[in-house]
């Protein structure tokens, strides 16, 4: 009984010692992140993009498969933009009405500077996933300086493109990923959020993505990626990238890894998605991802997923066991609530109270990671948007993401 007290002691100061240096150092960092709603970009809101010239420096690459419920929403908002701009929009094989919607756009009257190009896509062609190849279809036909990967579930706030643009000028920067705003309509989909708002604490180092000397932070957002297209085609673009799950995350890598600037900005509520709904869709829609995050290695995937429900876990439990581990316990469930505080201030919104949920929450995310496993292994590859993708197939085309 001593020899485990002792083992339970090390280990509960080991984990109040990891949250305290990870939350103090993302609370000195994360302040630090540029943002779009900057006063110094918000006071460039002027004639210098809106009304010197109406040339198009800017292509929206829109993929779609299925996106009938929401695609008109983004597309319109795609179109108030300030700036004027193209906007290609792939319809994917769809089944429902999202290619009959897109056309129905395109033949209105468009705004001042805007253009909308229709694609179809019928059949997908061998060695690709369906995402990578609709934008790499679309990218082919952009003439423009700039290209944005987005998706089509995503409203736009009117003035964020030229904001971005401003940004990209103003730093010199090559690829711009910007962090969206989850839009949370139920008390599930918070849980789960703030689960995942303590899990990325320990994955992901923001502040470091600006970098050229780490290379291994990095960042793509499937929702706004906007990049240069010369530096896209200079990485070989998502030709290089045809069955990888990841896409986002992998084009993020190849421009770090390549050399070029890469700049995360924030920007509360410029672009917002509806990303799942309930805590359960958002376990399922993680499916298709958290095994590729792990390039498909189970040992790997398991080890990552005892030691984030062990972090997260442990110190609720330590309140139940003798003082000298309880005091262990309270440390790190402060700086749980610090970081909580900061991400709910900044990003999501979410109440203190939720915090409360996190034991159950890791369990929760612990079971979206191992289902993504067990559903890849069981069917020997992953079906997403209503495609087969063999196993063996992404394995071999499955690239690093750090």
């Amino acid at each position: 009984m001593v020899a485990l007290y002792w083992i339970a002691f090390a280990l509960a100061w080991l984990i109040a010692l990891a949250w305290t240096r990870v939350t103090l150092t993302a609370l000195r960092h994360l302040p630090r992140i540029p943002s779009l709603l900057d006063p110094r970009i918000t006071a460039r809101l002027t004639s210098v993009t809106r009304n010197s010239s109406p040339e198009i420096s800017l292509t929206v690459i829109l993929p779609a498969r299925n996106e009938g419920a929401a695609i008109e929403s983004t597309l319109r908002s795609l179109l108030a933009q300030t700036i004027p701009l193209e906007v290609i929009a792939v319809d994917d094989r769809s089944t429902d009405e999202t290619g009959d919607l897109l056309e129905r756009i395109a033949a209105e009257p468009l705004p001042p500077g805007k253009f909308l190009k229709v694609l179809h896509v019928a059949e997908l062609p061998a060695g690709w996933m369906g995402k990578t190849h609709a934008m790499a279809l679309a990218a082919r036909q952009a003439g423009t300086r700039w290209l944005l990967f987005t998706d089509a579930d995503i409203l736009f706030a009117p003035d964020v493109l030229e904001r971005a643009l401003l940004f990209a000028h103003d730093s010199g920067a090559d690829h711009v990923p910007l962090a969206l705003t989850l839009t949370l309509k139920t008390a599930g989909e918070r849980f789960m959020t703030t689960v995942i708002q303590a899990f990325t604490l320990f994955t992901f180092r923001p502040w470091k993505i600006a970098d050229p000397d780490a290379k291994r932070d990095s960042v793509g957002v499937g929702g706004f990626n906007l990049i240069r297209a010369d530096v896209y085609r200079a990485i070989g673009g998502f030709e290089a990238l045809r069955l990888e799950v990841l896409e986002d995350l992998r084009l993020g890598y190849e421009v770090k890894r390549h050399g070029y600037r890469q700049n995360m900005v924030f920007g509360r509520d410029l672009v917002r998605v509806h990303w799942a709904s309930g805590a359960l869709g958002m376990a399922h829609n993680l499916t298709k991802n958290f095994f590729a995050v792990f390039r498909f290695r189970p040992a790997p995937l398991v080890a990552f997923v005892l030691g984030f429900v062990l972090l997260l876990c442990a110190p609720f439990a330590a309140l139940f066991a003798p003082w000298l581990i309880r005091a262990a316990g309270l440390v790190a469930l402060v700086m749980i609530v610090l970081g909580h505080r900061y991400s709910s201030r900044h990003f999501t919104g979410i109440p203190l109270l939720y915090v409360l949920t996190l034991p159950a929450g890791a369990l929760m995310l612990a079971y979206s990671m191992l289902r993504s496993m067990v559903l890849t292994l069981h069917r020997g590859g992953v079906v997403w948007r209503g495609t087969f993708y063999p196993l063996h197939e992404l394995r071999r085309h499955c690239g690093p993401l750090r």
